[in-house]
């Protein structure tokens, strides 16, 4: 009871009322057009005072209604009013102006139709409340015949004043169902009539993972360059101060080592973002490459008394540039992570042979020389870039020695 009560009376169905009288308010110019064409057909001197020819102007008037909702804009003024009034999703109806022949023609029958039940409704809920009253407080005139208008036939008889409040809560109840169950049928409706074509959420479910995709590019870019150097200047900020007395030669490369880094760390995150926020960042600092770059990374993370060892094969810097540059982000998260979160000396090998680029990073296990603990999303970062590149990679321990290895093809994914 509860339930049917709800699906009747509740908030919805009260908007969803509201919504048909809104399309009955609209439909009210085209009845006087239909009706104004109507008029010389039957010789009627005012077509309104006659139900059968006031559902004849309704009839000639929808057909206009379709015609004037081919405008763009008559889809985002419905869709909002759908979505305020008749409690559905945010995502489901567009806003955008019907532009296509089948936009426009899926607007024009929705709106056929929100005026026609709007109508209907609208002209019941006129007319039945006050039908339903009268038939309510007939049992107040005790006497037939004390009624405004004398009643006759069935209407006259005694049995009539008991079941006329009955029918009259019957009529109310009823139009209750019906503005419900043209309410819901809008709703069912909107979405196909209104809402995104396939089409439509297919290219918005791209434009949706393309914006991902950057936003997880960017988290990368940001999470190897800026953190990269922020273990670099820690551990380099450490020696200088161990031997701050002892070696000042030592201290000053460190602290010399910490200015490379920093400013170099600026350029890189200033072509980051620039690519990012304009799709190419000219002016910018280039991203950097395994061949151009090595050199320095390597010499940067022995600035802070770290023990690198490095062999690179033939070749093994003479790359297309993406790869060279993703190649260059693996070593850099790879010498990192190892650094941080292992023991030293570190090993580096960079070879290639046989169409591939392989890079393989060791170090002995053992405390974390940072004093924290591991994290494991520069492990996950590389695996992406690999992915990317159609390569494969493999982290773990094996005999008390943490190794990275990955394999690329030179040519980027097939």
């Amino acid at each position: 009871m509860t339930k049917t009560w709800r699906l009747l009376f509740g908030g919805r169905a009260r908007r969803r009322w509201i919504h048909l009288v809104l399309g009955g308010a609209l439909a009210m110019p085209y009845v006087l057009v239909g009706s104004v064409v109507l008029g010389p057909f039957t010789g009627a001197d005012d077509v309104l005072t006659s139900l059968p020819l006031q559902l004849c102007s309704f009839a000639v008037g929808l057909p206009v209604a379709a015609v004037t909702s081919l405008f763009p804009l008559t889809r985002p003024l419905e869709s909002g009013a759908a979505l305020a009034l008749c409690g559905l999703g945010t995502d489901s109806l567009s806003r955008e102006p019907a532009r296509t022949p089948g936009e426009r023609g899926r607007t024009a029958a929705w709106f056929t139709l929100h005026l026609g039940l709007g109508g209907i409704v609208s002209g019941m809920s006129l007319a039945v409340p006050p039908f339903a009253v009268v038939l309510s407080v007939l049992p107040l005139f005790t006497d037939p015949g004390d009624t405004p208008v004398p009643l006759t036939g069935h209407l006259g008889r005694a049995w009539a004043s008991v079941l006329c409040p009955l029918a009259g809560a019957a009529v109310l109840a009823a139009l209750a169902a019906c503005a419900a169950g043209c309410g819901a049928l809008l709703a069912r409706w909107a979405p196909a009539l209104l809402g995104p074509t396939p089409a439509d959420r297919l290219a918005e479910a791209e434009a949706r993972a393309a914006e991902l995709a950057v936003r997880g590019r960017l988290a990368r870019e940001l999470h190897d360059s800026v953190g990269h150097a922020l273990s670099a200047v820690t551990l380099q900020a450490s020696a200088a101060r161990r031997v701050l007395d002892t070696d000042p030669g030592f201290a000053r490369e460190a602290l010399a080592a910490i200015e490379d880094t920093t400013r170099r760390t600026v350029g890189e995150l200033d072509a980051v973002l620039g690519l990012l926020r304009d799709g190419d960042a000219p002016g910018t600092a280039p991203a950097p490459t395994l061949a151009a770059d090595l050199d320095g990374l390597l010499r940067r993370t022995r600035a802070g008394g770290r023990q690198v060892t490095a062999a690179v094969g033939t070749g093994a810097t003479d790359l297309p540039p993406l790869v060279s540059r993703e190649a260059y982000r693996i070593v850099q998260e790879g010498l990192s992570n190892a650094l941080r979160h292992a023991g030293e000396p570190v090993g580096l090998r960079i070879a290639a042979a046989d169409g591939h680029l392989e890079i393989t990073v060791e170090n002995p296990l053992g405390p974390s020389p940072s004093g924290r603990p591991g994290g494991g999303h520069g492990l996950r970062g590389i695996a992406d870039r690999v992915r990317l590149l159609g390569g494969t990679s493999q982290a773990g321990a094996s005999g008390g020695t943490w190794r990275l290895h990955v394999r690329l093809p030179v040519r980027g994914p097939g």
